[in-house]
């Protein structure tokens, strides 16, 4: 015997003890996909026959049970279930997690149950327990259908068990394995004449196929509509005959929508409101010839009845139905499916129109697949998380939406004329915002909190651990800017391999050995700028903010650290600083070129104390005061002692040295400090495009940033200072050495340093992607970051030792989550999405690595 089983499913096996279902689960089944009562009594207790374990191994049953149908894992239970109250808690599981219900009965004659347990050692329970457990089994075996179960199989021999083979079939709303192209057409409610005009614009042609008339893609694409065909439209039936001629001849597919289910309900004599629609549908049927309309309802009753609520395809990467589906339900099957495939889902209130409130999964959506439906006319279709509702109420004078995939280009055709005047106005107010910026008014700590992977097109999977999460949760939510604005955080920097030149840690050559190792031939360096990292998100005005970002203010941007909190706490500098940029960009003709109103801009902004200001104070400051004061303190103590003839002149010496490295360590800090009163004391240097509408752009040079920003900057050259940078070709060494003079030059005039990147943005070695770039900085600068001795030989040998690989590591983490956040950003993924990169970026900083690095 053949049993025909769906691929997801509870299966439950019914039989008394010794019917052999033990045995027959292990020939049919995985040994994971079988729950044994047995087994789970063995696991809490030791023994597989202690009846008294039995409520506690049923309680890990079903939560394994669950689990497993949570995964859409087909679940077999290896129980005697005679009782119909152990089937129910089964059956109920299998609607919890819309799964279908079977059951597999081995009924064969009770002696053989019988003779069986003799032979074992573990069943020595008597015969009357395997009576009463026949007994009830074959009373229930009538109702098991009505008790729920969608599928029953009895085997009522021992020749029908040992012969009965297992054949799995995918649900019919499995359809994984057809990957299209499609094109998925919107709500059409009897829009013949636009159905046509659509078609046709899409490129189909028409054809007769056995005296049908249908529409055929010479490329083999195929439609996919999504319901409500019929009803309000003046052409119901024309709709109806050509997506059903279109579905058998193989050119379409269609799920089916609340308005053919209830045509259907009339076709079938139940009694059924004859409103929204229905009349007109029914009447235009009722027009055609008396033949004709025996044939057509028939073939409709047939067509409509034998329609899927969803389709599930593409590796399940696409999901369509006509009201949607939440991701639990996707490629499964229950009533609840259906209902929320054809409806939706409503809040129990009506609106001032007296229509349903609906509940908006679509907010809450974050599934992988893509969900496409239509159900409640929209006047603009747009994504929402991975969601867009294609219904663009053609038949209230709108539109008629169809899109594309795997292309995800929207293509449509205007309704002829209003066909039928709506409840609710189909336009809108005049709103700012899209429909996903609406969704992306309040972020869910489920997102970022936890462990979670990162996928980045640039390094794959990131991990972030649970520990660093809450770490970042604490400050991007207590001190960073509005999320909105926070697309990108720029990556940590490593410095070069540490110098065995006497004296210093960093040197140019240790960069540019690294980077020639990697097969980089041409690097940049850049001038190290005195000032603090800065990222600049500015628009072109605050309308176009408002549209972008989704902001409800009058802000043009925000300048934020690369921790993302603001830049400054003074909000009229900010904008002053912003609107200046905003006149350059302008000048400089970057709206137009890149056909865009906003960008983002990686920058240093100066100076240093701008931000710093409390830090200098509060540590700079006093370390410099309380160093020169201890050691001059100290060597007049021993100058007083020499004076006296003790030997001690090493000593003084070695304070003398101290006393120079305290001098040196407060020049080293005040180069970066200047009074900052107003706008005109800041400089800003950027040094990067990051992105614009429609671009992310790490696929130019970095000469080509250099070259466009330099025209921003001879904008508005009080504000906006260039970066010095030259170009090295690594085999050159005339070109290196004159790199490394330059290098020379600035540190000894007290220069922070350089940084060295390949010239390409984006460079990979042999081992994917290698350091976007290396810092060098000078002798003089590295003392306020390890102190003022750190140039004393014993400290010098210390910090040879520093290890570089966890620093880099960390920098390349974060450099491909902040690329990916703006590609996020750039394609107008949701929020969350950017987001997610963005506090990655931030909770990757509070790994244990070394901060002076």
């Amino acid at each position: 015997m053949e049993l025909k089983i769906p691929d997801f499913a509870v299966v439950v096996l019914i039989g008394a003890s010794g019917s052999g279902k033990s045995s027959f689960a292990a020939r049919h089944f995985a040994a994971t996909e079988v729950l044994s009562s047995d087994r789970c009594r063995g696991w809490v207790s030791d023994d597989e026959t202690d009846q008294s374990a039995t409520k506690d191994a049923f309680e890990i049953l079903h939560f394994i049970a669950g689990k497993r149908l949570a995964a859409r894992r087909l679940t077999v239970v290896d129980a005697t279930n005679v009782r119909p109250e152990d089937r129910k808690q089964l059956i109920e599981l299998a609607r919890r997690y819309h799964a279908l219900p079977v059951t597999i009965v081995i009924d064969i004659p009770e002696e053989t149950c019988i003779a069986r347990n003799k032979d074992r050692a573990d069943r020595q329970f008597g015969a009357q327990v395997v009576r009463n457990q026949v007994r009830l089994l074959r009373r229930s075996l009538r109702g098991l259908q009505r008790e729920g179960f969608r599928h029953v199989f009895t085997l009522s021999s021992v020749e029908a068990v040992e012969s009965a083979t297992i054949v799995r079939n995918p649900l019919y709303t499995d359809r994984r394995t057809d990957h299209g192209p499609f094109d998925i057409i919107g709500d059409i409610h009897g829009c013949y004449d636009e159905l046509c005009t659509l078609l046709e614009r899409l490129g189909y042609a028409w054809s007769n196929n056995d005296g049908r008339r249908i529409a055929r893609h010479p490329d083999g694409r195929r439609v996919m509509f999504v319901g409500d065909l019929v009803d309000r439209g003046p052409k119901s039936p024309e709709v109806l005959q050509l997506v059903m001629d279109m579905v058998g001849a193989g050119t379409a597919l269609c799920v089916q929508g609340n308005h053919e289910q209830r045509l259907l309900r009339k076709f079938n004599g139940r009694d059924v409101k004859v409103t929204h629609g229905l009349a007109e549908t029914l009447a235009q049927i009722e027009a055609l010839g008396e033949n004709e309309r025996a044939v057509f309802v028939a073939e409709a009753r047939r067509f409509i009845d034998d329609l899927r609520s969803h389709y599930w395809l593409d590796d399940g990467k696409l999901v369509v139905a006509h009201a949607g589906l939440k991701e639990e339900m996707h490629g499964r099957g229950s009533g609840a499916v259906r209902s929320f495939a054809l409806y939706g889902e409503t809040t129990g209130e009506t609106d001032e129109f007296g229509l349903p409130v609906r509940f908006n999964w679509a907010a809450e959506y974050r599934g992988r697949a893509m969900v496409v439906y239509g159900h409640v006319p929209t006047p603009t279709a747009e994504w929402v998380n991975r969601t867009i509702c294609i219904d663009t109420g053609c038949v209230f004078g709108g539109k008629l939406t169809a899109l594309r995939y795997p292309e995800l280009d929207l293509v449509e055709v205007p309704a002829l004329r209003v066909h039928c005047e709506p409840v609710r106005p189909l336009a809108p107010a005049a709103a700012e915002r899209t429909a996903q910026q609406a969704a992306d008014t309040m972020l869910d700590i489920e997102d970022v909190s936890g462990k979670r992977t990162i996928t980045t097109t640039l390094m794959g999977h990131v991990r972030i651990e649970p520990e660093n999460a809450a770490a970042a949760l604490e400050v991007i939510s207590r001190f960073a800017v509005d999320p909105r604005w926070l697309i990108y955080l720029p990556p940590t920097m490593s410095p070069s391999e540490t110098s065995k030149r006497d004296g210093l840690l960093e040197h140019p050559e240790d960069a540019f050995a690294y980077f020639a190792r990697a097969g980089v031939g041409t690097v940049m360096a850049e001038e190290k700028h005195m000032g603090s990292r800065a990222v600049l998100v500015v628009a072109r005005d605050a309308a176009a903010a408002r549209q972008r970002f989704g902001t409800s203010d009058d802000r043009i941007g925000r300048i934020y650290t690369r921790t993302g909190r603001p830049f400054f706490a003074d909000d009229a500098l900010e904008r002053s600083l912003l609107e200046r940029l905003v006149a350059a960009l302008s000048a400089a003709g970057l709206w137009e070129r890149f056909e865009t109103d906003w960008a983002c801009l990686d920058a240093e902004l100066m100076p240093w104390s701008a931000k710093a200001q409390v830090l200098i104070a509060e540590q700079y400051e006093p370390v410099g005061i309380a160093a020169g004061a201890a050691t001059q303190a100290a060597i007049a103590v021993v100058h007083s002692a020499v004076a006296r003839g003790l030997d001690a002149a090493g000593l003084l010496e070695r304070l003398q040295s101290r006393a120079r490295n305290a001098e040196a360590y407060a020049r080293a800090y005040r180069r970066y400090v200047w009074p900052v009163a107003g706008i005109d004391d800041l400089k800003v240097a950027p040094f990067h495009l990051l992105a614009s509408e429609g671009a992310v752009h790490i696929d130019k040079s970095h000469g080509w940033h250099m070259n466009v920003l330099s025209e921003v900057c001879a904008a508005d050259p009080r504000l906006i200072v260039g970066t010095p940078h030259r170009v090295i070709a690594l085999d050159d060494a005339t070109e290196t050495g004159a790199a490394i003079a330059w290098w020379e030059d600035l540190t000894e005039r007290g220069g922070e340093g350089i940084v060295v990147k390949p010239l390409d943005f984006l460079a990979k070695g042999p081992k994917g992607v290698i350091q976007p770039a290396l810092k060098c900085r000078g002798r003089e600068y590295l003392r306020i970051i390890y102190g003022p001795d750190y140039t004393m030989p014993e400290h010098i040998e210390r910090l040879r030792e520093r290890g570089l690989g966890g620093k880099r590591a960390l920098a390349l983490r974060e450099f491909a989550l902040g690329i990916e956040a703006l590609q996020r950003f750039v394609r107008c993924e949701p929020l969350r999405r950017v987001h997610e990169c963005v506090f990655g970026v931030l909770a990757l900083e509070s790994e244990p690595i070394d901060p002076r690095l």
